[in-house]
């Protein structure tokens, strides 16, 4: 089933990208991750251009944020004051990150740089993720217990001036801290149309010091309006939207969703974190290998 992509201007196969949002859907549902780190990446590896992917993928975790954010709202598990200082940072963000887009764009390292920065962040993440899952494992083998990390503010946040009462997350803090880190967000999402929750969570947890029962539901809620933000920026900016794209995906990952959180409660937390850590590092050696390898062919002819 051919589809036209009028923004990316090709036609694919309809299914295989609606299978793409299935798949990231899956591990949404699976892993409680937004999926956006995945999409870009494996669009680009099926041939979308990776301006477009990036930008689609933005508006498509826009969609797959909403269902989360209202479950979060009615547990109250959203800290409303906290999210919005976010958000504001995330909105400033969007706007260096669009003008960041435009300047690479222009001298023509967009697609570079945007695989540069999943291969040092897919990389690290996974790193990370895989390092505690096995450690995890075994711990759970030998019978001893992980000591849980203690929540509390990192030594630069609690120096910071000017503090406000954050009563839903227990703290009493500088609205700079999530100010920054919201706009740093922000210009992520812009670059890499990703939704920045795998990022955002253990910062606000381990830097930050915020609850955990909070700590979901905020980071969704600075997801939801900072990919809003991220897809209007390029739609006015960079025209870089696809919305049969977005459509396709979005349909697939909702989908897909559901039959993740089916295995999710079928299967081990720890292991299942494992398996995402080695999809991570996998995704990001792909990206590793496309910026070095050198194809036998470096150019094509083909009809316009």
């Amino acid at each position: 089933m051919d589809v036209y992509l009028p923004i990316a201007n090709l036609s694919v196969n309809g299914l295989i990208i609606v299978g793409l949002g299935a798949l990231t859907g899956i591990l949404s549902g699976m892993f409680g991750v937004g999926g956006g780190f995945l999409t870009t990446p494996l669009m680009i590896f099926y041939g979308i251009p990776p301006t477009v992917a990036a930008a689609s993928a933005a508006s498509q975790v826009t969609g797959a944020s909403v269902s989360g954010v209202f479950f979060q709202s009615r547990r109250g598990g959203v800290d409303y004051k906290m999210g919005t200082v976010m958000v504001a940072g995330g909105i400033v963000g969007t706007g260096i990150g669009a003008l960041l887009f435009r300047l690479l764009e222009q001298i023509g390292q967009i697609d570079t740089v945007i695989s540069i920065l999943y291969v040092v962040l897919l990389g690290s993440i996974g790193s990370l993720m895989a390092r505690e899952s096995i450690q995890a494992i075994r711990a759970e083998r030998s019978g001893h217990k992980i000591a849980a990390k203690k929540r509390r503010h990192h030594p630069m946040v609690a120096s910071l001036p000017m503090r406000w009462r954050f009563y839903r997350s227990g703290l009493y803090i500088s609205p700079l801290a999530p100010l920054l880190l919201g706009c740093g967000v922000g210009i992520l999402t812009m670059l890499m149309g990703i939704g920045g929750g795998f990022i955002l969570v253990p910062v606000m947890l381990y830097v930050l010091g915020m609850s955990a029962n909070v700590v979901v539901g905020t980071s969704l809620w600075q997801i939801l309006f900072t990919t809003i933000a991220t897809t209007m920026m390029h739609a006015l900016t960079t025209q870089a939207v696809d919305i049969v794209l977005a459509s396709l995906l979005l349909f697939g990952s909702v989908t897909g969703a559901q039959v993740g959180s089916q295995f999710a409660q079928k299967s081990s937390p720890v292991k299942l974190r494992l398996v995402l850590a080695i999809i991570v590092l996998l995704v990001a050696a792909r990206m590793a290998l496309g910026l070095t390898y050198m194809p036998d062919s470096i150019y094509t002819l083909a009809p316009l």
